[in-house]
């Protein structure tokens, strides 16, 4: 009976020659998939803090029928991962590293089709995360969009984003931006690769959620990356700015005094553990250690004050789900009993003196929430949202390459119901992954009807800079004078300066 439940022996790919040595994948149905393909040196002992460095170059044909080990997760130890609804991990992804530098590569073949590119960024801030998850898989997408789907490992949390440049001189002045290095990396690997993988090297989109959509923003302001990307999109995750170097420096000292060393040999010596047990001891668990404007490898802010010329001719595709923040919120125990108090006391953290004027706007917008969405509402005002239509008319201002809106409307019944329409729902949507994350999106059709819009138009922008699809409603690209926007749902539809009120109190 065991040998009769034993998995199929995987049928290989042919031998593809990288830049780094020859690796070989497995078909799955018309695709050919290569998972745990490394793109950097182990940065490890010299190379911790520092910026990526090519892998050493291997004769002997390397295996890729697994995934990579993912990033040391924020205060873990080596092989820990956490999971969240948003972001479990799949199956069979191995424990995290400080060896992670892999990507996963699906295609439909392995031929001169030049197909586009879609590479993704994940989410769970700077601080946790792996292109592993579960929802992540790309092969919906390169099915479906004739595309190259990437997934993507990087470094993480305090091995990432640590700034020492100021405490220990220049050989670490990258350190506090090393993460978003090895994804400038990253796409060198496929502008120097992907063909062989039947993807095109001149259409290649990046895109992510969440933490994954604030690195598409901050690559659009990086000059290591010029040119290696043409689209981007960003999904709840509009990153408007990168950290100082001052309080990155501030950070990085508190970190060392934590640490009780005083040098870059004392912490070379350390081990993984207690540097990653350390990192959770200075600041925020989730933003403490975070992209650092460098002046070099990031020498502005993102979106502040303008859109990054260097990246005015790539297409946006910006957007939000309608309840980011009941994700965030449903662990709380008053989740659902909030009062009319709490909701005045919340929102004035979050909008100050404006907390008043939003919630009245918000009332009108849904006269059917209750002080407990109200509050989920302001959050998701003030944070993501207002960010997303910052960059969009940014985008728009340099009259350059369009910028296009969207916002999900759909809300998913897990749950009761009770998260409507959360932070990450898009992401099984987009992927076409809807039978991976039913404990998400939930049972039914509707789901699926969603997945197909949402699907068709990232795979039509990731085709030609345009998201318009056919069964979608006609889709104009953002502009200060109509501010159309794209609302998915059953039945999707546009709408012209979205929630009006609200945006004239935020930016009042």
């Amino acid at each position: 009976m065991a040998d009769d439940m034993a998995p199929a022996p995987l049928t290989r790919t042919s031998v593809v020659k990288t830049s780094n040595g020859p690796v070989r994948g497995y078909v799955e149905g018309v695709l050919q998939v290569f998972k745990g393909l490394r793109y950097g040196a182990p940065p490890t002992g010299e190379h911790r803090f520092k910026p990526p460095q090519p892998p050493a170059p291997w004769t002997e044909t390397a295996e890729a029928t697994s995934y990579g080990a993912p990033a040391i997760q924020s205060g873990m130890a080596p092989g820990e991962r956490g999971s969240s609804a948003g972001d479990p991990p799949a199956p069979d992804e191995p424990g995290s590293s400080e060896d992670c530098l892999f990507i996963n590569v699906w295609t439909p073949g392995l031929d001169q089709a030049k197909r586009p590119v879609m590479v993704w960024l994940h989410g769970g801030g700077f601080a946790n995360g792996s292109g592993g998850a579960a929802m992540y898989d790309g092969g919906a997408l390169a099915r479906k969009g004739d595309v190259v789907t990437v997934t993507v490992n990087h470094r993480l949390n305090v091995f990432g984003y640590l700034h020492l440049g100021d405490a220990f001189g220049p050989d670490y002045a990258q350190s506090g931006i090393a993460g978003m290095l090895d994804i400038v990396q990253v796409l060198e690997w496929v502008r120097d690769n992907i063909e062989t993988f039947g993807g095109d090297p001149s259409n290649v989109t990046i895109f992510g959620e969440s933490g994954g959509g604030w690195k598409v923003s901050l690559l659009l302001a990086m000059p290591g990356a010029k040119g290696l990307f043409h689209k981007a999109i960003i999904q709840s995750g509009p990153g408007l700015r990168g950290a100082t170097k001052a309080d990155a420096a501030k950070i990085a000292q508190s970190y060392l005094d934590v640490l009780g060393v005083k040098d870059a040999a004392g912490v070379a010596a350390l081990d993984t553990e207690t540097l990653s047990r350390a990192s959770v001891k200075v600041g925020d668990r989730m933003r403490g250690f975070t992209p650092v404007v460098d002046g070099a490898a990031l020498p502005r802010d993102p979106f502040v004050p303008d859109a990054p010329a260097i990246s005015a001719d790539v297409p946006v595709l910006i957007g939000t789900n309608k309840d980011e923040s009941t994700l965030f919120m449903i662990g709380d125990p008053k989740f659902g009993e909030l009062t009319e108090e709490d909701l005045a006391k919340r929102s004035k953290a979050a909008a100050g003196d404006k907390a008043q004027a939003l919630v009245a706007e918000l009332r009108m917008v849904h006269p059917d929430y209750s002080p407990t969405y109200l509050t989920s509402a302001v959050q998701t005002a003030t944070g993501m949202w207002l960010g997303s239509i910052t960059i969009a008319e940014r985008k728009a201002a340099q009259g350059a390459a369009p910028a296009y809106v969207y916002m999900l409307t759909w809300e998913t019944p897990v749950s009761r119901g009770r998260l409507k329409c959360p932070h990450a729902l898009e992401i099984p949507l987009v992927f076409d992954n809807v039978e991976k994350a039913r404990n998400f999106v939930g049972r039914g059709d509707e789901p699926q009807t969603v997945a197909d819009q949402m699907s068709s138009a990232w795979l039509a922008f990731a085709h030609t800079g345009d998201p318009n699809a056919e069964g979608l409603p006609a889709w104009a690209p953002y502009d200060t004078t109509t501010r159309a926007t794209m609302l998915f749902n059953v039945e999707s539809r546009v709408e012209n300066d979205l929630n009006a009120g609200v945006r004239k109190v935020l930016q009042g």
